[in-house]
Order: C-alpha cells, then structure tokens, then sequence
C-alpha cells in the first residue's frame, strides 16, 4: 500500500504550490517553537525547524511521507521575520530597496514509519530595484503582506518590487521547492510523473 503524502503546513501558499504535483495529499498544523536559538545561522534555524515540523507532524499519521517547511528572509546577515504591522513592513522594504535578499527555504521528507529524515536547504536570491517611499507606500496599500517574510508577496504584484530573480525553482520563494521535492519523493520510491496515470 503506497504511504499518504501530508503536508505539515497550514499555509495556503504551501498547500497551492504542492497542488501543483497533482498527488493526493492531507495537511496538518505542526505545533513547533519557532524561536531561533542562541547564534544560531539562518541556514541551520530553517532545517532544524523544517525537520522538526515534519517529526511533530509524523507522531499523528502512520505510513505516511510528510513534508515540512520552513522558511526565512536574510539582508546584510539579519533575518527578516513577518512584519505583522504597516511600519515595520515600510522600514523592511525600505532596507531591501537596491539590495540582494537571500531566501533560505528548508524542506524535510519524512517516513513516519522509520523515522528517516531527508532534509536540504534551498536559497534563492531577490534582487530589489531602489524604492522610493511612495512605491513603498502604494504596494503596501495595494497587498497588506503583514503576514509575509520580508514583507511582501511575489506571486502578486510585489514582483515588481524587483529588478531579478535568482534561484533554481521559483516556487521555492513562495515557501515550497518543488524540484527538491521530486527529488526526494524519487528517493522514496514515488515518481511524481508516473504516479498521474
């Protein structure tokens, strides 16, 4: 019997970008402390929490692969975190304006029945075009992406918040690498391709 896929996210962005494999999945909220821990590299923070998600998410479903994901904004080696208000999202646009922006995205495929974690990070680099204050402004006004790391959407229109993008697989900064993730379902024994007919 093929294991169930679950997905231990609650985000609709996430659930949207695994839509896209077409296979059969579930979700479920992992219940995991976030906080970053002392010195800790923003690399090291989103595979831990990754790994971790999909643990806490695994002691609930047997004979199953679950996914977890974590993911976290990065300039001049600060982490960005959610805005969650208007002015804390104008001062982190503000400081992106002309900057490169590191995503780092960790993504963990796990076997609940082994316990055998596959765990990898993935970066993708935003570049910004030089902001003025009333773009700033005007794009917040327009998305309100209070809830967004790095303050902003880049499946809307916060694509124009930018000059190019650099990474392996666009779905990655929206929180999922999907390539990635057919290449650890491969090593699992599911071939996204095949398993559509």
């Amino acid at each position: 019997m093929p294991k169930s896929l679950i997905l231990g996210s609650t985000s609709p962005f996430r659930r949207e970008i695994l839509n896209k494999l077409g296979l059969p999945f579930q979700c479920d909220k992992p219940l995991v402390d976030e906080t970053p821990l002392p010195d800790e590299a923003p690399q090291a923070l989103v595979a831990r929490l990754a790994e971790a998600k999909a643990r806490a998410v695994a002691e609930r479903h047997q004979h199953a692969l679950v996914i977890g994901s974590d993911q976290v904004a990065v300039i001049d080696d600060q982490i960005l975190g959610k805005p969650g208000d208007h002015e804390t999202a104008v001062a982190q646009l503000s400081a992106a304006a002309g900057k490169a922006v590191t995503f780092y995205t960790g993504l963990c495929l796990l076997d609940s029945d082994s316990g055998s974690a596959d765990t990898t990070v993935e970066p993708f680099v935003v570049h910004f075009k030089a902001l003025t204050p009333e773009q700033i402004q005007g794009y917040l006004k327009a998305e309100q992406p209070y809830n967004c790391a790095g303050s902003f959407k880049s499946e809307g229109l916060g694509i124009m918040l930018f000059n190019r993008l650099e990474g392996r697989d666009p779905n990655t900064l929206i929180g999922m690498p999907l390539i990635t993730l057919g290449e650890m379902l491969a090593r699992q024994g599911v071939d996204v391709l095949t398993s559509q007919a």
